[in-house]
């Protein structure tokens, strides 16, 4: 059994910044030298996540869009009146995409769609510098 770490350092903008992580992904698992196992992906925060998707303009704009429905920005978020800092939507958004995705692995790449890419997105009100993890485990 083989388990092999990396981390990713991200420089987001927030407000739903999204950034296509799935070659960095890929070039982890081939370091790994992992045949056949799973990958865990992993931000380290309360207001981003991570999830796969077709990573294309207006998927990215229609995922935003159903967030903002979801956990709308201009409504008032208990989180906001204990700490003032307005990023209450942030967390709900981050919490209901979750903080990390498990893939399978076989012969050697992560198993993935043709057209699904894994992202990582910041929610948060702010520019942040995003820690991303992948842990490969396997044979």
């Amino acid at each position: 059994m083989t388990i092999h770490a990396e981390e990713l350092v991200v420089d987001t903008r927030g407000g739903g910044d999204m950034h296509d992580v799935t070659a960095w992904v890929e070039s982890v698992v081939a370091s790994a030298k992992v045949r056949d196992g799973i990958l865990v992906v992993s931000v380290v925060g309360s207001t981003a996540g991570v999830t796969t998707i077709e990573y294309e303009p207006g998927l990215a704009s229609d995922l935003s869009r159903s967030l903002d429905r979801v956990a709308p920005a201009d409504v008032q978020y208990e989180h906001d009146k204990r700490w003032g800092d307005g990023n209450g939507h942030s967390h709900i958004r981050a919490s209901l995409l979750g903080p990390s995705l498990t893939l399978a692995v076989m012969s050697g790449k992560p198993v993935l769609g043709t057209w699904q890419q894994v992202v990582l997105v910041d929610f948060d009100t702010r520019e942040r510098t995003r820690r991303v993890v992948v842990q490969v485990m396997g044979e």
